[in-house]
């Protein structure tokens, strides 16, 4: 993908270990392969897809088939406009196909340790895995998810009825009785509480702050697929949308049960993208209730003073960042997960470790793994060819990023000033006469891939 590489000089002395084979996994290993690294990759289930393969079966992409796909592998064009977890199932696994990565993959394997031979990772790392094993490798990237791990809310009382985590439901077949209550209003929980809805059960979702619910499209069109939107400066791009939104759908509290949001500015608020939540409301068919105070059987007390009796919890309250891999004393945390730079790919304080995926920048995820792939290429590069502890490097340079929820307009101001300053360190390293082409093309072909 990237210009500024060097194909004939593909380097086979270093070895490296991709973990995991979800989407961010399969971006990496395919990228890393063509640009002829010695690579190994281990994933602990049977198949390629990660949690596309365990997701609920009513799910489908809140962003469209055609900006949806990874770098250069577009999605089938008979698939609908926002494909479902099936076919992106089936995307993925025709993608490896497709690319021969499954022969490089060793299947049901888990990683128990990964291992500094210093304690910055400077000198690589020692990769012990289920099989046994014991692996040196000179660099190691994580891609094992953010998306596995449930968080569980700890409220007093104890419930009697059926409970369980948005990670483990699959279809209405999982429901006992039918009064359902979902708690949490992200994506997920706006997806259950429909599933629960369009099976004609008593649906309710607990909101415990005000949210803006925004559509999936305007005037027809998927707004990721609406350029003139996405070119106009942030705040600018924020008011136009809000005000779209606000035509479109209305505000929230036109909806029977939903609060005020704490502000109207979409880019300090979670993005939540539903049709059917607010449509259900007002045909009755979802009612939405206050944040849970506590349980007493199978009654759910609410911060409004009332309470209902359920007879199923449906849990849509997230996922905790885990690398139970890793030694947690190895990085810097805040706010659940550890501190990064440079596209969010390096963590802090820590060389030869480098994270594909733990990043979520608003709108399609699988090209955010194909551009953070192509600037991990060049990583490895430099370091291959004597550049400097980049860890180190980039953190000198730029503020360390905590989230993964981040707006795009300002992660592909990261992936600019990476790429800034990647080129600096390749004209520091690269012959006279050849840093100015390896400049020029990168910043080309960022510019396409954006």
């Amino acid at each position: 993908m990237h210009a500024a590489i060097d194909h004939a000089a593909a380097v086979t002395a270093h070895r490296y270990l991709v973990i995991g084979a979800g989407a961010a996994g399969l971006a990496t290993l395919d990228t890393l392969l063509r640009e002829g690294f010695d690579v190994d990759c281990v994933e602990r289930n049977e198949t390629v897809g990660g949690h596309w393969q365990t997701d609920y079966e009513s799910l489908h992409l809140i962003t469209s088939r055609d900006v949806s796909g990874f770098v250069g592998a577009p999605m089938p064009a008979d698939y609908p406009v926002y494909p479902s977890r099936d076919q992106m199932r089936d995307y993925l696994l025709g993608f490896a196909t497709d690319r021969g990565l499954l022969d490089k993959i060793r299947f049901g394997v888990s990683v128990d340790s990964v291992r500094p031979v210093r304690a910055d990772g400077s000198e690589g790392w020692t990769v012990q895995t289920s099989e046994g094993s014991t692996t040196h490798y000179d660099g190691v990237i994580v891609a094992n998810g953010h998306l596995w791990d449930p968080r569980m809310p700890d409220f007093p009382g104890e419930f009697t009825g059926k409970q369980m985590h948005s990670a483990h439901y699959r279809n209405i077949d999982d429901i006992e009785g039918r009064r359902v209550l979902v708690i949490g209003s992200g994506n997920s929980g706006c997806d259950l509480a429909v599933d629960v809805a369009n099976a004609r059960l008593e649906s309710y979702i607990s909101v415990r702050r005000g949210q803006t619910f925004q559509p999936k499209a305007m005037f027809g069109r998927p707004r990721a697929e609406l350029k003139w939107l996405a070119k106009l400066p942030l705040a600018v791009n924020e008011r136009i949308s809000r005000l779209l939104v606000d035509i479109v759908v209305g505000k929230p509290t036109v909806y029977r049960g939903l609060p005020e949001p704490l502000t109207r500015n979409l880019n300090k608020q979670p993005p939540v993208v539903n049709n059917l939540l607010l449509y259900w409301i007002q045909h009755g068919r979802i009612t939405a209730v206050p944040g849970v105070t506590r349980f007493e059987g199978r009654a759910v007390h609410f911060t409004d003073g009332s309470s209902r009796e359920f007879d199923t919890v449906l849990y849509a309250t997230g996922f905790n960042v885990q690398f139970p891999f890793l030694d947690h004393a190895l990085f810097t945390w805040r706010d659940g997960a550890p501190l990064r730079t440079a596209a969010m790919v390096l963590p802090v304080g820590v060389e030869n470790l480098y994270f594909i995926g733990l990043a979520a920048p608003r709108g399609p995820q699988l090209p955010t793994y194909s551009i953070q792939a192509q600037v991990l290429v060049r990583m490895l590069r430099i370091r291959e060819r004597g550049g400097p502890a980049l860890a180190e490097h980039f953190a000198a340079i730029e503020p360390a990023e905590s989230r993964i929820d981040i707006i795009r307009k300002i992660w592909l101001k990261q992936v600019a000033l990476a790429d800034k300053s990647l080129d600096e360190l390749e004209r520091r390293l690269a012959p006279v006469g050849r840093a100015e082409k390896q400049a020029t093309s990168t910043s080309e072909t960022r510019t396409v891939n954006a």
